[in-house]
């Protein structure tokens, strides 16, 4: 059974050790830097959850929900205040290809449905624009991009 589970001092070496491959490593965030921007979030009053993504026991990705914005988002998009996002997504290179995506896009959406910060009209997320495999995973959930762009990425949204 694919399940979330918060990132915590028993499973937080098995997440950091998660890695895409090499051709994917400018699509994605690390997970330690990921962590740390969910510290540096919850510091700067925003609000992160970061999740290892687990199959039975075995970690197989890391995914992290966002809420708003916090003190140190610069130049956020629109989109981003009051909204949730799917902050990142990464699936281990070992276990691509096997649904592990799809079903932790699902559980993202489940979670933020709960809406743990407080109703919100939409969900965001951002992708580089060249990465072609999360655009259509992404579609597929009904995320439409808007026009926006954070950063150099590609802003799509999702109406909850």
């Amino acid at each position: 059974m694919v399940r979330l589970v918060e990132v915590n001092a028993k499973n937080i070496w098995d997440i950091l050790k998660l890695q895409v491959s090499e051709a994917q490593k400018s699509f994605v965030a690390p997970n330690d830097l990921s962590i740390i921007e969910a510290y540096i979030s919850i510091t700067g009053n925003g609000h992160a959850f970061p999740f290892g993504i687990f199959d039975e026991e075995i970690p197989v990705g890391f995914l992290m929900v966002g809420f708003d914005v916090d003190d140190s988002y610069e130049n956020p998009p629109q989109i981003a205040y009051g909204n949730y996002s799917i902050w990142r997504l990464m699936i281990d290179e070992k276990f691509q290809n096997k649904g592990y995506g799809r079903t932790a896009m699902e559980l993202a959406l489940d979670f933020i449905r709960t809406f743990p910060c407080g109703k919100a009209e939409y969900c965001y997320l951002s992708y580089e624009p060249e990465n072609e495999i999360a655009k259509k995973l992404y579609a597929k959930y009904g995320f439409i991009e808007n026009g926006e762009m954070d950063d150099e990425e590609v802003v799509a949204v999702l109406k909850l």
